[in-house]
């Protein structure tokens, strides 16, 4: 059965995004589900690709416009979204769709597909760890680094709120239990 939706959410910084580039080489019947952001673009990301980066403004108007799924201001001024015509597309096409996204749009796309989702968060052994990674990215002032961690240790809190849970203490591993968890999920 085509349509249903598999979610992997974390904090920043915890390998959900490497992940969810190898189960899409792995699970031919999934597809990304690309969001929508008001964040800048970093240097090795592309739009249409990795993000739709919209201006404020445009994304605020998406917003009244009943155009995004989810969406939520992660970081101050900066916003995160799923488009509703996105995840469709994907299904007309055949596919399953999978998202890279927050924990708390995780939790609200669950709540919109319910028994239709698997939700998996990927979970980090402890937050020195999770930063050294934020810090190796080199892609965030000290300012920025420090409001992410205090964003992780506050989503860490939620991973109850999943179906699945993955320690990603070792990559390899956890990207072949995420495609044991998915590839069941498909088949049923």
């Amino acid at each position: 059965m085509k349509g249903k939706a598999v979610i992997l959410s974390a904090p920043s910084g915890s390998g959900k995004t490497t992940i969810v580039h190898e189960l899409l080489k792995r699970v031919p019947e999934l597809t990304f589900s690309i969001s929508a952001t008001t964040r800048q673009m970093r240097v090795s990301e592309t739009d249409g690709t990795d993000y739709y980066f919209l201006s404020k403004k445009d994304f605020q108007e998406k917003i009244k416009s009943n155009q995004l799924l989810e969406w939520e201001e992660v970081y101050e001024n900066i916003y995160y979204g799923t488009f509703k015509e996105e995840v469709q597309r994907i299904w007309d096409e055949g596919s399953h769709v999978i998202f890279d996204v927050d924990v708390q749009g995780g939790i609200n796309l669950k709540k919109a597909f319910q028994r239709k989702a698997l939700s998996i968060f990927i979970k980090i052994a402890n937050v020195q760890i999770l930063r050294e990674r934020l810090k190796a990215r080199n892609t965030e002032s000290e300012d920025l680094l420090e409001i992410r961690v205090n964003k992780a240790i506050l989503e860490m809190k939620e991973e109850e709120k999943f179906d699945e849970v993955i320690l990603n203490d070792d990559l390899q591993t956890a990207i072949e239990e995420a495609e044991i968890l998915v590839k069941k999920f498909i088949e049923k």
